[in-house]
């Protein structure tokens, strides 16, 4: 019975360590599959984040596009603006040198003199722009400052 009980007891314990076996082996291809579809859980989530980031990137990009589209057509305005500006500048410029020059010879036909010491008679018919009739003939005569002649180092 000895001998008997040695080998069924032998026989149980690579029984044991054959069910051991088999129970690492299953437990193994238990964590290699788990592994394997968090693996590829972890693909899927990667790739959907990929794809939610070349979305935003599509948005992000056509958001750039129009800003950049605004930021063009306002600069494009504000030189023109600029130069109306500028043109306008140089017509007032002139109209008040028109105006002082007008007041000279107002102020000289009133006083009999004009520029300076010596005495000057300025006719009646020099003085016809200050007629009602004929004022609007003298505001209406071209004023020659142009842009074109302005900005010609911008372009």
């Amino acid at each position: 019975m000895g001998s008997s009980s040695g080998t069924s007891s032998g026989s149980s314990l690579i029984q044991n360590s054959g069910s051991e076996e088999n129970l690492q082996a299953l437990r193994k291809r238990k964590r290699m599959i788990s592994n394997r579809e968090s693996a590829r859980r972890s693909r899927m989530r990667k790739q959907k984040h990929l794809d939610e980031l070349t979305v935003q990137v599509a948005e992000l990009e056509k958001q750039n596009h129009h800003v950049l589209t605004s930021i063009n057509i306002s600069t494009q305005h504000y030189l023109n603006v600029e130069a109306e500006n500028s043109v306008l500048r140089a017509q007032a410029g002139e109209l008040s040198n028109r105006l002082q020059s007008l007041n000279e010879i107002v102020n000289a036909n009133n006083t009999g003199t004009a520029f300076g010491d010596s005495a000057i008679t300025v006719p009646a018919a020099d003085l016809s722009f200050l007629n009602p009739l004929n004022l609007p003939y003298y505001l209406n005569q071209p004023i020659m400052a142009s842009a074109d002649h302005m900005f010609n180092e911008y372009y």
